[in-house]
């Protein structure tokens, strides 16, 4: 299994139907969870798919509209009753701190964990950073402030070949210098060269969340080579007229998105309520790109 998938808790538009819930995703990176968008009903798909709230860290609000943040008081709410412990770092544009603050500090007054808000710069950027991973927001061309989110593994090292390193007598302290690609110098001042020691790394892997927005090139620009995007395709090209309207995408124009971005898939997802069967959704996207995926509540995708 992999360590690095997406799990959709919700992949329908502003008004939930019998099919979809409003938007929500976590992705589960090493083990640690990762909240993106907290659309109602997300705390009890996380029940259904076997996520524990425990391992929630962070949760990244896109931008303020309520199928994208009212299930956040609810999600903060009960994560007390389960006697989480440590702290919750929300991320999230800048206007919506104090209201969500408030909340917070009504309906979470006995909370056994620490509940932080970090706004998002206007220009997004990095927004948080481990030694394995970065989460980049960059903004999205909607009604209101709106981000996007992009996860990325940093390069990782090398492999050591064993029986090189036992003939060239290695020392533990040269290792980590040789993983990360230097050459080895010999105490009798032998250079040898990395790839007699080493062979390439696992290839890092990201992925970006695009939604809500209108079509636009920059969006493109700002996941360029990303391997997994999922971007919204609230509506079929009949209806680009409307989706410009709305501050929406197509599904074809998501494909646009994912072909200029040279990424390897793309999920679409936040469906209008109109859609009780979304293949006219992937036709749309793969009529731009061909590797099209739809998302659906429950479905988990390894970021490979």
């Amino acid at each position: 299994m992999s360590d690095f998938t997406l799990n959709i808790l919700g992949c329908g538009s502003a008004v939930p139907t019998p099919l979809h819930n409003p938007s929500s995703q976590v992705i589960d990176y090493r083990g640690k969870l990762m909240m993106i968008d907290c659309g109602e009903g997300a705390q009890s798909m996380m029940r259904r798919m076997h996520l524990p709230f425990s391992r929630l860290s962070r949760i990244f609000i896109s931008h303020l509209h309520g199928d994208h943040c009212l299930g956040l008081p609810g999600l903060l709410s009960t994560l007390s009753l389960h006697e989480k412990t440590g702290t919750v770092v929300i991320h999230l544009p800048a206007d919506g701190v104090d209201i969500m603050k408030r909340i917070t500090d009504y309906f979470c007054r006995e909370s056994t964990y620490e509940i932080i808000f970090e706004p998002i710069p206007d220009d997004g950027g990095i927004i948080y950073e481990t030694s394995s991973l970065i989460v980049k927001a960059f903004p999205l061309y909607h009604r209101v402030p709106c981000f996007g989110f992009q996860f990325s593994e940093k390069p990782k090292q090398r492999h050591l070949k064993g029986d090189m390193a036992k003939f060239y007598s290695l020392p533990i302290s040269a290792i980590n210098a040789v993983k990360n690609g230097e050459d080895y110098i010999t105490p009798d001042g032998t250079v040898v060269p990395n790839e007699h020691l080493t062979t390439p790394p696992d290839p890092s892997r990201s992925y970006a969340y695009c939604s809500d927005t209108a079509f636009d090139t920059r969006v493109a620009e700002a996941v360029k080579g990303t391997h997994v995007i999922y971007h919204e395709a609230t509506y079929d090209s009949s209806l680009a007229d409307d989706a410009r309207q709305r501050g929406h995408s197509t599904a074809a124009e998501a494909g646009q998105i994912a072909a200029l971005a040279q990424a390897e898939m793309l999920v679409i997802g936040h469906y209008s309520k109109r859609y009780t069967n979304v293949d006219i959704l992937v036709d749309d996207a793969r009529t731009q790109f061909p590797n099209v995926i739809a998302a659906q509540e429950g479905l988990t995708i390894d970021i490979i």
